[in-house]
């Protein structure tokens, strides 16, 4: 019990630091589940790395890699463009058409390249009169819907990791869970903020910190697309015709994503990884400097990330950590108060941590309170995911942050930053108490 206790709270403090010195939590996790492992769980190192989560990884890096071949083509350019250019001046569309085009693009293997949407998306809502606020919900929405995709980074992590453990999960399932509660907020969002720009509130100053880290978007995903200013109408007028190469990609995305579902459909479980660094390959040798660009596309730092996380994960369950955690949950008196109170853990902490590392953490804990406790687990694990991602709106995440350092009025910066607090700890209650509602007791009662 003793070197269980110290395990744990290695991996709790490690986490902790690593967060705060902002440093991949994954790289400084990996050595330490090393010495953890031979000194403290008497394990070979051999046994220690082969819980090293490969076929996640392969996943990761194979679909990142093919998206990143259709960002540096210019396709991804090609269809956000196409797009706004049916909007028009029907401006009361713009923040549904944003949530579906950050889907899109959060749905690529990365949600983060998602972000690229929020120059664009906040100086349309400043020239357009809308609230940035309606704006802001909407794409984290859509960002937080797409990440669930079969072919994203929260998807695969979520659906790979039951996956591993046995429990059947349909991965289309995860994503349309994550679709419809997204869709709802878009729905609630609308309501509350889609009227016209209202006048701007006092509230406590927005520090320069938080600006400086939502403006640093992320590399994977960046976009060719005029964003400088709010007054350009460039991006809402109609493309030209697509390339040869650029028509040849969209008909690789169709072919992936048809595959998946059909796949899916069928019982079978897609791996993506595999479809997704072949139609990379295919497009590389058509398009090799495309594909050259692309290697600096793909998501290293969640390769990292989750590579260390659930090496560590696999050392806890090889001392026991994790079946005595579940156990303790499973003796609260209620399994059902125990998975409400880890969905809102997952919700909380990823409010102001990594989501992914949330994901990659959570998720192997929930594994004992399935099998013991009487929960369906793919309700639990659906629950767990999606709660961990509808809170990255708050503006203490990367997500927030750049929603509010991207508004064009910094007069209204103070009010963003206030409203999206509130909403994003709203969500650490209401998420999983919906979800409990709707997906873990009616599975249940099910099951």
């Amino acid at each position: 019990m003793t070197a269980q206790l110290i395990a744990l709270a290695i991996f709790v403090a490690v986490f902790a630091i690593a967060a705060v010195r902002n440093v991949n939590i994954g790289i400084v996790m990996f050595p330490v589940a090393c010495i953890v492992g031979l000194f403290l769980a008497d394990l070979s190192l051999s046994d220690i790395i082969s819980g090293f989560p490969l076929s996640i990884l392969v996943l990761l890096v194979g679909v990142t890699y093919f998206f990143g071949i259709a960002h540096s083509n210019g396709t991804i350019d090609w269809l956000i463009q196409a797009s706004l250019a049916r909007v028009g001046n029907r401006d009361a569309l713009f923040p549904a058409v944003f949530f579906a085009l950050t889907a899109l693009i959060s749905a690529m293997g990365a949600p983060l390249g998602g972000l690229v949407m929020a120059p664009m998306g906040m100086s349309i809502a400043h020239k357009r009169g809308i609230d940035p606020m309606l704006m802001a919900l909407a794409m984290g929405c859509g960002l937080s819907a797409g990440a669930f995709a079969p072919t994203s980074l929260f998807g695969i992590i979520t659906w790979g990791t039951a996956a591993e453990a046995g429990i059947e999960l349909s991965p289309l399932l995860l994503f349309g869970v994550a679709a419809a509660l997204n869709l709802v907020l878009l729905v609630v969002a609308y309501l509350l903020f889609g009227r016209r720009k209202r006048e701007n509130v006092e509230a406590p100053a927005f520090s320069e910190a938080m600006v400086a880290r939502g403006a640093a978007l992320p590399q994977y995903g960046g976009s060719t697309l005029d964003i400088d200013g709010p007054d350009n109408d460039d991006d809402l007028k109609a493309p030209g015709r697509p390339t040869g190469m650029q028509v040849l990609t969209i008909a690789m995305m169709v072919v992936l994503v048809g595959a998946v579902v059909v796949m899916s459909l069928l019982g079978l479980t897609p791996d993506i990884g595999v479809l997704g660094f072949g139609l990379g390959a295919a497009a590389a040798l058509m398009d090799a400097n495309s594909g050259k660009k692309a290697m600096s596309r793909i998501d290293w730092g969640s390769v990292l990330l989750v590579g260390g996380i659930i090496t560590y994960v696999g050392v806890l369950t090889e001392m026991g950590v994790v079946d005595m955690l579940g156990e303790g949950a499973v003796h609260l008196g209620s399994p059902l108060v125990a998975a409400v109170l880890l969905c809102a853990a997952a919700g909380l902490i990823s409010a102001f941590a990594s989501t992914t590392g949330m994901l990659a953490a959570l998720v192997p804990l929930a594994l004992p309170l399935i099998a013991e406790g009487g929960i369906p687990g793919w309700a639990l694990i659906c629950a767990i995911g999606v709660c961990a991602s509808i809170v990255d709106v708050s503006p203490f995440s990367t997500v927030g942050a750049t929603y509010v350092a991207t508004t064009v009025d910094e007069e209204a910066r103070p009010r963003m930053t206030k409203l999206l607090t509130r909403w994003g700890l709203s969500m650490v209650v209401i998420g999983p108490v919906a979800l409990t509602l709707v997906l873990i007791l009616p599975g249940m009662a099910f099951s």
